[in-house]
């Protein structure tokens, strides 16, 4: 992927750690302009600072994705910025410790929804805005395996993942001769700031979770931050409205 993306600019959020950090990374080491988002202002701070040091053009902005204000304003920087938005990964998102459905409260579900599904909406909502005045661009939504598939005890997470991949197979239609295409990644088990909270950090926990997988081992944010990149160049021309696994062979079981 080398320089494949010189000229171009990409916004990432859910960009201070883990899938969104990794392709933040990818993006500029590629060549592209690349705005950082994150409710966490330090942490894309730090990493735009990184990546600026390192010759790339990269801006950190904070924002939260369940605030229409807050993205409307992230877009507007990225624009007054750079000109232009070429790629989005909507990666910004939330989990939620196991909780049966009939017990999750009412606070906890709309927590959920508002970032991961709410917010994924938000900011395609004001990215296409952008990209349709231009007559181009690729959008990237991080769904998950939990997007296909249920699990037991987590309702509203699962709930929000596909309805990410409901929203992307509409807008992906809606923009399929527009110039812009719409995908969506869903990721397996990721070695992730977000799996180590999720987990404990309880190494005999994450050893049962590798035995889950075909491939024998997690997955690395590298490797999402790689398809994403894929589905947003122009060797994935023909490619839209779809959902990507990329989970080791997980959801072929």
């Amino acid at each position: 992927m080398s320089k494949k993306f010189e000229g171009k600019v990409a916004l990432v959020t859910g960009a201070g750690a883990g899938m969104g950090l990794a392709t933040a990374q990818a993006f500029a080491r590629a060549g592209a302009s690349v705005v950082l988002a994150d409710i966490n202002e330090e942490s894309v701070a730090k990493a735009a600072r990184a990546l600026t040091e390192e010759g790339a053009k990269a801006l950190a902005v904070r924002c939260d994705v369940a605030s229409e204000t807050d993205v409307e304003a992230m877009m507007a920087r990225t624009v007054d910025a750079f000109g232009r938005l070429d790629c989005a990964f909507n990666n910004a998102g939330v989990i939620s410790q196991h909780q049966d459905t009939a017990d999750l409260p009412d606070a906890e579900w709309d927590r959920v929804m508002s970032i991961n599904l709410r917010g994924t909406w938000y900011c395609m909502k004001h990215e296409l805005k952008q990209m349709l005045s231009q007559g181009s661009g690729a959008i990237v939504n991080a769904s998950s395996i939990g997007g296909l598939n249920g699990v037991a005890g987590l309702p509203a997470y699962i709930a929000s993942k596909h309805g990410i991949i409901g929203l992307t197979k509409s807008a992906a239609l809606e923009c399929a001769t527009k110039g812009i295409r719409i995908n969506a990644v869903c990721p397996g088990v990721i070695e992730t700031p977000m799996l180590d909270w999720l987990t404990g950090g309880d190494a005999t926990v994450k050893a049962e979770l590798v035995k889950a997988q075909p491939i024998g081992r997690l997955g690395k944010p590298e490797e999402i931050a790689a398809a994403v990149l894929w589905l947003c160049s122009s060797d994935a021309s023909l490619v839209l409205g779809h959902a990507l696994s990329v989970d080791g062979g997980y959801s072929a079981q």
